[in-house]
């Protein structure tokens, strides 16, 4: 079972597009979900971005993010309806009012969020990050630090997340209760964790510091990977379908 944005192996048509093509296209979807107001057209990204997720088997991924996007988009959503005063009377309030296109805005909120997250999120999930970083830097000419400190940082996040999970699972084992009710009480448990949390990191940091020096990092240049990224027929549809989406967004 993988992890927070840990790469899942598979033969999918996702699995098998250009790694910039992925990463570029997820970031034009997303843009695309921001240039539009119109709810259907979100919902219709919303869905595509589903039918993606289904496609490459990372359902469950993406049925996690989706309630995690959905509880932070629902605190901008409360704030668009509390201050958008606009459109029918709704409820009154003592500042104003709760308004028909206080809702809807809120609505195309939750929508845009859900919609853009969807991709970015399956990009990682379906692509090596040694991949990823190998074509930034063969492709698009990308200076392999530059790309590798991307790539860290993207590999890092499941490690830590790991970390804690450990660090709380030795706690529990003393009798910590990390099930305690309210939200002062459950950051009162967390906030300690991040010392030792912070130690393990330092020390990870440095081994793959040195790991990275011993292995001839500081000689590392483009013409050094082996590996090539070709763009194909599929790669040229997929950024083809994107660009419609984008434009179409602009118009609606």
């Amino acid at each position: 079972m993988n992890g927070f944005l840990e790469y899942a192996p598979g033969d999918s048509f996702l699995h098998r597009l250009n790694p910039v093509v992925k990463l570029l296209c997820a970031l034009a979807f997303a843009i695309a979900c921001f240039l539009s107001h119109n709810v259907l057209f979100l919902g219709a990204m919303l869905a595509v971005g589903l039918v993606l997720s289904v496609s490459a088997g990372m359902l469950r991924q993406t049925t996690g993010l989706v309630k995690a996007v959905f509880g932070f988009s629902l605190i901008l959503a409360l704030i668009q309806v509390l201050t958008v005063s606009q459109g029918a009377r709704i409820v009154s309030l003592p500042w104003g009012y709760v308004g028909s296109e206080g809702i809807r805005a809120a609505f195309t909120t939750v929508l845009r969020l859900e919609a853009a997250a969807i991709p970015l999120f399956l990009v990682f999930y379906v692509t090596k990050i040694s991949d990823l970083t190998n074509a930034f830097v063969k492709m698009l000419r990308i200076p392999y630090k530059y790309a590798f400190t991307f790539s860290s940082t993207v590999h890092f996040i499941p490690v830590f997340l790991n970390d804690m999970k450990g660090i709380m699972e030795a706690q529990t084992a003393r009798g910590v209760e990390f099930d305690r009710k309210g939200i002062v009480g459950k950051v009162r448990l967390v906030v300690p964790l991040c010392v030792p949390l912070l130690v393990q990191s330092v020390r990870k940091t440095n081994s793959a510091a040195i790991a990275a020096e011993v292995r001839g990092f500081n000689l590392r240049t483009r013409a050094s990977g082996f590996k090539e990224y070709p763009i194909a027929v599929a790669d040229i549809a997929v950024v083809v379908a994107v660009a419609v989406m984008v434009v179409a967004s602009a118009a609606l």
